[in-house]
């Protein structure tokens, strides 16, 4: 029996894996796709999603093998209006390093995530689609086309917006579909200096468009996005190639030849879906089998990606006995209103960007504003946060990074290095925490790693008072960032958001909080977590 039965090996589900297996978890991945699925829709990580995929070792992978975010020209009956670049105003700053997504294609990220998986000895198992899930309490049965059974302490489902995991539960997924409001997708092929590669091409007349944006990592592949072609009842036809070149010529008044070839076909439709429960039982869904909403602002994929991260460390405290399974509701408590949230704003962004472009110059532009494009939601309104803070970053907040340098060597580092892994971290800034954090390490041990972040009296680097693993604010950026005043404890989630900020004299508010965490429950004896050749750690 497997701790975690994955259903669905796209960027949510591989995310989950990466996340469960690192932290000890015997996982397993399963995708109906007789092999490895690929799709030509989502265009890359956001600017959270990155700080994600850093957590979980895979941003320089990501970075290397995608391209920033391009400068977009919009053209009129075949010739360019206006260009624009959504983000010439912004740059990183050091509490958010990602002020932009990156572009990679969905397939290379997942052939990314893929490895980094392989890397814990886990290998996706394709061709294997669940038909049947029995939860008895204890384990969930679960049935495969072929008719074998496993077991698993827990399933989740991230096998997208047909779901059968969710079908099988039953759980409604309200919303509406507009079969009219369509378009066709894929990847082609372009004769190579037909068009600009460092350009986002985007074609809007009023008889339909065509929008190409460059492939990373390719010569000459490019997303293709279009209005489809209409059959005489008006109704959209299906993609074809010859579809795409016909489309491709009409719009951008170049030869049809010239797109050379087209795979990856589909038809998006405006879908906007939300489930009515992220759990049932030891059942859980996330990503598009929990929600779906329009494209417009790129945070599909995106908002998968943060319900794994938000969700692995749950399932693996509960799982390791350091949790209730109480800490499971707030999976759906945190993540489900985040969903709703993004289905309103990418309907209004679709809106608006559907209104810009009926004019000259309106692009896909329209569509990106800080709130789609930002660092990511906090959870305020958590059970998991702590009511009454008040200052400009509180319980529930994702994590500000700032840079620092180690005190004991005066090596640069960030507080994301210090966060990133599987564990709680707890800030101590101010000589006043040494008491909070000498207890959290004596009572949690490895599940928390403490720092002492020093201001600028900090003891030289290699004296003695310079501890190893403590931390100096040089300029004080990261009491900036916190809005710390005096000496103060930080107390960081496993998915780097905000647990706790408290004055260093409340030592009971840091226990208490730790002990929520990290509490002392006892392990499911039938979990195989925590275990190295059959003997269980810790």
């Amino acid at each position: 029996m497997t701790d975690v039965l994955i259903v669905g090996a796209g960027p949510t589900g591989l995310t989950l894996a990466c996340d469960l297996a690192r932290r000890g978890i015997a996982v397993r991945v399963v995708d109906k796709a007789p092999q490895y699925p690929r799709s030509s829709r989502a265009k890359g990580p956001g600017p959270r999603s990155l700080e994600v995929l850093e957590d979980l070792g895979v941003l320089d992978a990501v970075l290397a093998a995608g391209s920033p975010p391009l400068p977009m020209r919009k053209y009129r009956d075949g010739v360019p209006v206006s260009d624009a670049d959504p983000y010439a105003g912004s740059s990183p700053t050091p509490d958010a390093p990602y002020d932009r997504g990156r572009l990679i294609a969905q397939w290379r990220l997942e052939e990314i995530l893929r490895d980094r998986l392989a890397g814990y000895g886990v290998a996706v198992e394709t061709g294997t689609e669940v038909v049947g899930l029995t939860d008895d309490g204890t384990a969930v049965t679960v049935t495969f086309t072929d008719g074998s059974v496993a077991g698993a302490r827990y399933v989740v489902g991230c096998d997208g917006a047909h779901s059968r995991v969710r079908k099988l539960l039953g759980v409604p997924f309200d919303g509406e579909t507009d079969e009219e409001q369509a378009m066709v997708c894929g990847d082609v092929e372009i004769t190579p200096g037909v068009l600009d590669r460092g350009i986002w091409h985007q074609w809007f007349d009023e008889d339909g468009a065509v929008m190409l944006c460059p492939i990373p990592g390719t010569r000459a592949g490019w997303w293709f996005q279009a209005g489809p072609e209409r059959g005489a009842d008006g109704r959209p036809l299906a993609p074809t190639p010859d579809g795409f070149r016909r489309l491709f010529a009409r719009h951008t008044r170049l030869p049809a030849a010239h797109l050379t070839e087209a795979t990856l076909l589909s038809t998006y439709r405006v879908n906007v879906r939300l489930a009515e429960r992220y759990r049932v039982g030891r059942v859980l869904l996330a990503g598009d089998a929990a929600h779906v909403h329009a494209i417009a602002g790129g945070l599909g994929m995106n908002t998968g990606i943060q319900d794994a991260f938000n969700l692995g460390w749950k399932l693996a405290q509960v799982l390791r006995g350091r949790a209730g399974t109480a800490l499971l509701d707030t999976y759906e408590e945190e993540r489900l209103p985040v969903a709703a949230q993004t289905l309103d704003l990418t309907s209004e962004r679709l809106r608006a960007t559907l209104e810009a472009i009926r004019r000259p110059g309106g692009g896909l532009d329209t569509a990106v504003t800080p709130s789609a494009a930002g660092p990511g939601r906090g959870y305020r309104w958590s059970s998991l946060a702590r009511p009454g803070e008040t200052g400009p970053v509180r319980s529930g907040d994702r994590t500000p990074d700032a840079p620092c340098a180690e005190a004991a060597t005066g090596a640069p580092t960030r507080l994301f290095r210090a966060f990133a892994g599987p564990h709680i971290t707890v800030l101590g800034f101010g000589t006043g925490t040494e008491r909070a954090l000498r207890e959290a390490a004596a009572a949690h041990g490895d599940a928390v790693r403490t720092f002492q972040v020093y201001g600028p009296d900090a003891p030289e680097p290699g004296t003695a008072a310079a501890a190893r693993g403590a931390l100096h604010d040089r300029e004080g950026l990261a009491r900036a960032a916190y809005g710390v005043d005096g000496d103060t404890v930080v107390v960081v989630r496993p998915d780097n958001h905000v647990a706790l900020i408290a004055h260093a004299g409340d030592g009971d508010a840091v226990r208490r909080c730790l002990a929520v965490l990290d509490g002392p429950v006892e392990a499911d004896p039938t979990s195989t977590a925590g275990m190295v050749d059959g003997t269980r750690k810790g």
